[in-house]
């Protein structure tokens, strides 16, 4: 390690063996038993010396040795955003992605987590970020996958379809929505009573409507789940999709619609 005296090489090399992807102030402390603004000066003295890149305040990541430059890109945002956002966890198109319910590449990793960041969007690293704020009470229909040597929570596939109706923009927009949830509709993945559980639990009466419609268009043989979303349905108008103009009222289903989007 060039650069570097004899103890500081034996520190760095103790926690680059003590962590997994990612290096925070307080676990380099606990390793080097020291104070924490001990561990931040050295994090930082070795940032500039170009064996760690700074990701965030108090987090840093080991650069590769074949690197020629500090300003490497993320081995794994995942990993990345969990220690940053979290509790949360990779939603939406993310995961989408991740259970083959789309053949689309997104660039932008989404999280939803229990924060209330001021920026919604950041750029780290080159990796983009989409965060969107979800209650305690949302963070279920999860499922913990390993990435590297870390375990980092996805929602599962029918949690994700379930997120995808209720914010359509989270899958890119209703276009590519539908596609997921159909995809979802011709997988083994597909649990629409688990589906249903889910809605109930999340309480959110939109679903209930835009999952109605959607069955009703695209299956013939889920009338009892149909059913039971017609049971569930809550007062007033909704759009399919908020942000399309809609210009036609699906009075059975409360769902204000475009007019591309109806068979009627």
């Amino acid at each position: 390690m060039n650069g570097l005296g004899k103890t500081d090489r034996k520190r760095l090399s103790a926690v680059l063996r003590g962590t997994k992807g990612t290096i925070s102030v307080a676990e380099a402390a606990e390793i080097l038993d020291m104070p924490g603004s001990g561990a931040a000066k050295l994090l930082s003295r070795w940032a500039k010396k170009g064996w760690l890149a700074r990701v965030r305040r108090g987090l840093y990541v080991s650069i590769p040795l074949e690197s020629r430059t500090v300003d490497v890109p993320l081995e794994d945002a995942w990993i990345i955003a969990d220690k940053l956002f979290g509790p949360c966890y990779i939603g939406g198109w993310s995961a989408a992605e991740y259970w083959d319910l789309t053949e689309q590449v997104f660039r932008t990793l989404i999280v939803l987590t229990t924060q209330r960041p001021r920026d919604r969007k950041p750029t780290i690293k080159g990796t983009a970020f989409w965060l969107r704020t979800a209650p305690d009470s949302a963070m279920f229909g999860l499922k913990a996958v390993w990435r590297g040597l870390e375990k980092v929570n996805v929602s599962d596939a029918t949690r994700t379809i379930l997120d995808l109706l209720g914010d359509p923009q989270l899958g890119g927009g209703l276009r590519s929505t539908v596609d997921m949830f159909r995809n979802y509709l011709n997988s083994e993945k597909k649990d629409l009573k688990l589906l249903l559980e889910y809605a109930e639990q999340l309480g959110n009466g939109a679903i209930f409507k835009r999952l109605g419609f959607l069955l009703e268009q695209y299956t013939e043989n889920e009338q009892d789940v149909i059913d039971s979303c017609r049971e569930k349905l809550t007062a007033g108008n909704t759009k399919l999709d908020p942000t399309l103009k809609a210009e036609r009222l699906i009075t059975r289903w409360r769902l204000w619609v475009p007019e591309r989007w109806t068979k009627e």
